[in-house]
């Protein structure tokens, strides 16, 4: 799972949320779908996949049930951790520490449970109770919108003779970072250390990318090459967390792109498009 983007979606997919949210006028002041990406698993279809919070001021998240049956979902608060693999690993009650046990205590949800039908999208209220005194600094925590798998009556007609069989009903989940920044703070990042290596059947842009400051940093890379003004490679939803200076970023090469990035490239680090587009690190380097 290593540096794998947190904002993965299919055209379709998209054009469907869309349609389906077309008239909540409510909602339009809180996000902007042309901007906004999603995040499927199963018949879920998430967005934002991303939310940060400032101050009191609250927002909403979009579920959409993009089957063809109805479906019930149940939404909790994770806490995650990120290594310098760039990988999320679940953080226990026994291992949560200060500023993730605050990041669950002020993050404020409803509701927790919904049933859609095929094509029905649903508002999922967010919001944020800040005690008096909190220390500035960036507090994380993750929703995660789980798959209820309908209860089915088991007869004697489904088992072998003299017999019995199992049936196993796979549980589709999304989570989404919810980021709570209080006070001032700053990040800057820089890359380094860029090479290809071999993955499997195929090749890997990998590089080593570093984050100094006190709050996190996320957006997308480009890879380009010079003289062309187009990028050969996009990868988006890439972050690295407060809880880590460093972490390796891994990136699939599909093998008609490989070639292309033999020789001089620049891998840049650009802000999403929604939290202004700035470039955030660029580096210069030879990959052989």
């Amino acid at each position: 799972m290593t540096s794998k983007p947190e904002n993965i979606m299919t055209i379709q997919r998209f054009r469907l949320l869309k349609k389906c949210c077309i008239g909540l006028g409510a909602l339009a002041s809180a996000m902007s779908l042309s901007s906004t990406p999603a995040q499927a698993a199963g018949d879920l279809l998430v967005a934002p996949t991303r939310v940060v919070l400032d101050g009191q001021r609250g927002t909403e998240v979009i579920l959409n049930n993009i089957g063809s049956e109805t479906a019930t979902y149940r939404i909790s608060l994770e806490l995650r951790r990120m290594t310098s693999e760039g990988r999320l690993e679940d953080v226990s009650a026994e291992q949560e520490n200060d500023i993730e046990r605050a990041a669950k205590e002020m993050i404020r949800y409803a509701p927790r449970r919904v049933t859609l039908p095929p094509n029905q999208p649903q508002a999922i209220r967010l919001g944020v109770r800040a005690p008096e005194g909190l220390p500035d600094g960036e507090y994380r925590a993750h929703l995660l919108f789980r798959a209820i798998p309908e209860a089915r009556s088991v007869t004697e007609q489904n088992a072998p003779e003299g017999g019995f069989s199992i049936s196993l009903t796979p549980i589709y989940g999304v989570t989404i970072p919810v980021i709570i920044r209080q006070g001032n703070l700053q990040a800057t990042a820089a890359i380094a250390n860029g090479r290809m290596e071999q993955q499997g059947d195929g090749q890997a842009l990998t590089f080593d990318l570093s984050r100094t400051g006190d709050r996190s940093v996320y957006g997308e890379i480009r890879v380009t090459k010079p003289g062309t003004s187009e990028p050969v490679m996009v990868a988006r939803g890439i972050a690295v967390y407060p809880e880590v200076g460093q972490r390796s970023v891994t990136l699939p090469v599909p093998p008609e792109v490989a070639a292309q990035l033999k020789g001089q490239v620049s891998v840049e680090y650009y802000e999403p498009a929604n939290s202004g587009g700035g470039l955030i690190a660029k580096t210069d380097m030879v990959l052989r």
